[in-house]
């Protein structure tokens, strides 16, 4: 990395808006390439340019600052055009992911009140033009290929205050009625300013955004590509091994999402070891869902790349994130740091945060009111701790931690102990309502193709080789073909869990092991 890229960085990232950002950087590289999609690209200036034209189109359908737009649109460069074009405006957005439907749907466009929604029409099969209708949303109008256009010379001045709540984002609602968290064009530029400068990255990089556009990662890596100045490549459906050519084609340095991507990569890299699975990689990078220790040696082993790995979440889009120049254990073992922005509490093992990156709240102030303490500390229901130099260790949330005869178990702890498992691919360890312990423990795991199929005396003898303590050796073992996740960052979905096997137990065993 360049001293030059870094001050130029640190420069931007004083912007006031998103807008601001946008045009500071087109100034500075108006030809470099911003966003890369199949054999299209949009340079920096054209961003600029097109997005302004867009927002004139818009302005001449009656938006202005302040009107609520909702958009459910797949990862496209008309995607970020049509975001971009909404920040020109001061507009107030709500992002909605593409896979959600009537339920999800229907909820974030009443309660944000959007008074426009873009849709892609028919994309994948299914009708969102229809569904729009069937919800009764107003202003629908499809944004796909073609997008609003108009003359710029029309606009208003751009937006100048950067603290004005302008983004609406959903948390993922899997146990209740999504929240809508309210953020400001500074808290997404904070956020996005954490992820690039911990990665070290320069111009000469090139990013990729496998994961939808419509996530708060969304704007975090576009803050990133506006701050250093290069290219990511957009995939609007992402599935291995057919996404490899992009990655290959534009040669992609820079890759990742979550801890489901790592996997993925991994078990693309496992079928042809003797060769590069992407042959330009050179860091795999994201958060958003538990990374187990072995998961970061797998990939540094076998793919012959660095790992690192952060934290956030839809009202922090980042926290912290690990440094290519970190430890070997602390890349594996923790989180990452904070910047100096960041503040983290850790109060009776709970983390709490305060800081630019942070949301404003919800939509609701009753969720607001909950949500923060008396210091402005946003309580998070994460479970952690900081190490001594300053890096942040999670041990699960405060929903995850199973408590047994009293006994508090940390389900991560099981987690990347099973991780290790030759016969465990994936695992998720839940809590169940247990008449006599209060819960007992439970692993759900996948395996990989050909394994010998697992047994729980198996799996607990493992775990007492391993030096896990009595009290925590599960108690019932499930075995499934694949875990339930979201359509987002391919989180494992507990609570579907919980429910399926609430009941008693399944196929694989169940016993008391104590």
């Amino acid at each position: 990395m360049k001293d030059t890229d870094t001050d130029t960085a640190h420069a931007l990232g004083a912007s006031r808006t998103l807008w601001e950002l946008v045009a500071r950087r087109a100034d500075l590289t108006p030809d470099r390439p911003v966003l890369l999609q199949d054999d299209r690209s949009l340079t920096f200036g054209a961003l600029r340019e097109r997005a302004e034209r867009v927002a004139a189109g818009l302005y001449d359908m009656g938006v202005r600052p302040g009107t609520v737009v909702a958009w459910q649109l797949p990862t496209r460069i008309e995607t970020a055009l049509l975001s971009f074009a909404l920040a020109r405006l001061g507009a107030v957005q709500s992002p909605v992911i593409p896979f959600y439907r009537d339920h999800e749907v229907g909820f974030a466009v009443r309660e944000s009140k959007a008074e426009y929604f873009a849709v892609p029409g028919e994309w994948r099969g299914f009708d969102h033009t229809a569904m729009a209708r069937r919800l009764g949303a107003k202003g629908v109008f499809e944004a796909y290929d073609v997008l609003p256009d108009g003359d710029p010379a029309v606009l208003p001045g751009p937006p100048s205050d950067g603290t004005s709540v302008r983004w609406i984002y959903w948390t993922s609602g899997t146990t209740s009625d999504p929240k809508g968290v309210l953020h400001t064009d500074r808290s997404l530029i904070a956020g996005g300013s954490c992820l690039a400068h911990a990665l070290r990255l320069s111009a000469d990089d090139v990013g990729s955004i496998a994961f939808p556009y419509a996530h708060i990662g969304g704007p975090d890596y576009l803050v990133m590509l506006l701050l250093y100045g290069f290219p990511a490549v957009m995939f609007e459906h992402f599935a291995l091994p057919d996404a490899l050519e992009g990655y290959r084609k534009h040669g992609v340095t820079v890759a990742g999402g979550s801890t489901a991507f790592y996997s993925m990569f991994l078990a693309e890299q496992r079928k042809r070891p003797q060769e590069r699975v992407i042959p330009t990689l050179r860091l795999l990078a994201g958060g958003g869902a538990p990374k187990p220790p072995e998961v970061y040696h797998s990939v540094v082993r076998e793919m012959g790349v660095q790992l690192t790995h952060g934290y956030g979440m839809t009202e922090v889009p980042m926290i912290t994130m690990g440094a290519p120049d970190d430890t070997v254990e602390n890349l594996a073992t923790t989180e990452g740091r904070p910047p100096e922005e960041m503040e983290i509490r850790i109060v009776d093992g709970e983390v709490r945060l305060r800081g630019e990156a942070v949301c404003q709240g919800y939509l609701d102030p009753a969720q607001t009111a909950e949500a923060f303490d008396a210091d402005g500390f946003l309580i998070t229901g994460d479970v952690g701790h900081l190490t001594e130099s300053g890096h942040l260790v999670l041990t699960g949330r405060l929903k995850d931690v199973i408590i047994r005869k009293g006994e508090n178990i940390s389900a991560k702890e099981i987690e990347d102990l099973l991780h290790r498992h030759p016969a465990v691919s994936d695992v998720a360890v839940i809590g169940l309502p247990d008449a006599e312990r209060g819960e007992r423990v439970c692993a759900v795991v996948e395996q990989p193709p050909d394994a010998d199929a697992l047994t729980l005396p198996a799996v607990t003898s493992y775990l007492r080789a391993a030096g896990l303590s009595v009290h925590k050796l599960p108690e019932q073992l499930e075995v499934l073909d694949a875990l339930p996740r979201n359509e987002t960052l391919r989180k494992v979905l507990k609570y579907r869990l919980r429910e399926r096997f609430s009941g008693g137990a399944g196929g694989a065993g169940r016993e008391d092991v104590r």
